[in-house]
């Protein structure tokens, strides 16, 4: 980390204001996750209503996103304009709920959480800002989350603080999941080298971030290095691989929500069922 960052951690939020603003976000946390207990009950996604999105009667948004946009704010800035996407998810809200259940299982990687597939609902996909918050919300005890949602954003802030940032081989060949995940865990390893920071709540670390270092509108491409041997991603590979034969067969109505469940599960714990399964069932394609 520069000499440069530990000057600024130093003297920042002398009075104690952003801890303040951080702590108050970090209750209504926990107030979400007792409402939407999902983690400690998976079975309690089934119970997710329309209502809990947009509420039909005044159009205004639900509790689900009425905590993810506005009441966590503290956590994680995220502008959804509109209530499109809420519209969309209504009308996918079994794919939506499915997607709720990759995001709380413990045996997925945060990159594999990522590249679920949150675009197959419209105004969801591009970056994944709604999917990254609502990931970060569910995952946040695991300490392997950060609430930085823009991809660029954590790219620009490790070019920042690395005295020398370097990328892995063929990082720009990555999905979007695994590139978030390397940069997550590339953020986390920042802020345990400086004794300062290192204690710090990640959310507290992340907004020092933001207003010691605005990101600028426009981000140019980091300059990357190629010193870092690439990691072997192919069971990922193949997984996400699998899990879009899933998708793709129960949005044709092939196999329905439990049957990809159970294959999914199968499959994620056994490679060789995986290679049964795949042969299988892109056979109903």
């Amino acid at each position: 980390m520069k000499a440069d960052v530990e000057r600024k951690a130093k003297t920042f939020d002398p009075n104690g204001t952003t801890k303040h603003l951080v702590d108050e976000g970090l209750i209504k946390l926990q107030s979400f996750r007792k409402q939407y207990p999902f983690v400690e009950d998976q079975t309690s996604i089934e119970k997710l209503t329309a209502e809990d999105i947009l509420k039909k009667d005044t159009g205004k948004m639900g509790d689900f996103f009425r905590y993810i946009e506005h009441q966590l704010k503290p956590l994680g800035h995220l502008e959804i304009k509109g209530t499109t996407v809420y519209r969309n998810i209504i009308k996918q809200l079994d794919d939506f709920k499915e997607l709720l259940r990759m995001t709380v299982d413990k045996n997925r990687s945060l990159a594999e959480k990522i590249d679920a597939p949150w675009k197959d609902i419209k105004r969801l996909g591009l970056d994944q800002h709604v999917a990254k918050k609502i990931i970060f919300c569910f995952n946040y005890e695991t300490n392997k989350v950060v609430p930085i949602f823009k991809t660029q954003d954590i790219e620009y802030f490790l070019d920042k603080i690395n005295e020398k940032q370097e990328y892995p081989l063929l990082y720009d060949n990555k999905s979007l999941g695994e590139k978030y995940e390397y940069l997550t865990e590339q953020i986390l390893k920042a802020k345990q080298e400086s004794e300062i920071t290192n204690s710090w709540e990640i959310t507290y670390f992340c907004r020092f971030l933001y207003e010691s270092y605005p990101p600028p509108k426009t981000i140019t491409e980091p300059q990357r290095k190629t010193t870092i041997t690439s990691v072997d991603t192919e069971e990922i590979k193949q997984k996400r691989e699998f899990m879009d034969l899933l998708n793709e067969l129960r949005r044709q109505y092939k196999i329905s929500a439990e049957q990809l469940r159970e294959y999914r599960d199968a499959g994620f714990k056994d490679p060789q069922a995986r290679i049964t399964l795949t042969e299988k069932l892109t056979k109903l394609k």
